[in-house]
């Protein structure tokens, strides 16, 4: 928000574009988590809800993580611009070249209000249009994805942290995830038409992304609006388990679009014999 002073997270020092992959997803798990308890103090309290100008909720919660994780993302490679979502709504939008993070504060802002525990903090890193790196916290649920080209991806939970990969779809047929908060029963329908399809779940916020990658689900078609950074943290996860994300047309998703508007998507794990990619 204007005038609001910037998180600076004591003894993080600044990184070049040297830094391999692994070692900045170390560096960006503390920032996730200082937003995440951001998130969940704001949780805990009678918070209020207000709307933005293209109708959705916002609360104080996404704000206050979003600052958390500019100023985190500032001390540690300042020379990388960021998008963030509060930010853009706000009217700022940075020059961005050919390497930018992408931000979601707080992403199933619905779901925080429902107090059902499926929301996430957000943090993807795009270069050339693809998203090579991604974080992704549920706070409430006390679980983080992450995963990074070439890297791999992984989880972390209370029993620690293991590495995760896509699955290929069993017999019985696939795992199909919808979203909690958004979607369009005929369009889903017809979307499966000829696939076998053994379950359909609801999931919210770009946990359904995740659980792709952790191979708990096969496919997860998104036929409504979403913007870059509601999924670039899931969609880098993802990849780096070996899945994909494509438009309707079977083409890869790519980011820097104008507007940052998605087109509708499916994101996928393994294919039956499909090798698994890394990126």
């Amino acid at each position: 928000m204007p005038g609001r002073q910037v998180y600076q997270p004591a003894g993080v020092t600044p990184v070049s574009n040297a830094l391999p992959l692994s070692g900045l997803i170390e560096r960006l798990l503390p920032i996730a988590h200082d937003a995440g308890d951001v998130v969940m103090s704001v949780y805990a309290t009678d918070f209020s809800v207000r709307g933005k100008d293209d109708a959705s909720p916002v609360t104080e919660a996404d704000e206050r993580a979003e600052q958390v994780i500019l100023g985190g993302l500032a001390a540690l490679a300042p020379e990388i611009p960021v998008v963030a979502e509060e930010a853009v709504a706000a009217g700022r939008v940075p020059e961005i070249g050919r390497r930018f993070w992408l931000v979601d504060p707080l992403d199933g802002t619905k779901e925080f209000i429902r107090r059902n525990g499926e929301f996430t903090v957000n943090i993807a890193l795009v270069e050339d249009g693809r998203p090579l790196l991604g974080v992704v916290l549920a706070p409430a649920l006390g679980k983080l994805y992450a995963g990074a080209a070439g890297v791999g991806a992984f989880v972390e939970d209370a029993s620690g942290r293991r590495t995760i990969r896509c699955r290929v779809p069993p017999a019985e047929g696939l795992t199909v995830l919808a979203s909690r908060s958004h979607g369009d029963a005929a369009a889903l329908d017809a979307f499966l038409a000829g696939r076998k399809v053994a379950r359909l779940a609801s999931a919210g916020s770009s946990l359904k992304l995740c659980l792709i990658a952790a191979g708990e689900a096969d496919l997860y078609p998104r036929l409504g609006r979403t913007m870059e950074w509601d999924i670039a943290a899931g969609h880098a996860v993802l990849a780096a388990a070996g899945g994909r994300v494509t438009g309707l047309d079977g083409r890869p998703l790519v980011y820097a679009k104008q507007g940052f508007e998605n087109p509708h998507f499916a994101a996928w794990g393994l294919e039956e014999g499909a090798p698994l990619r890394a990126a």
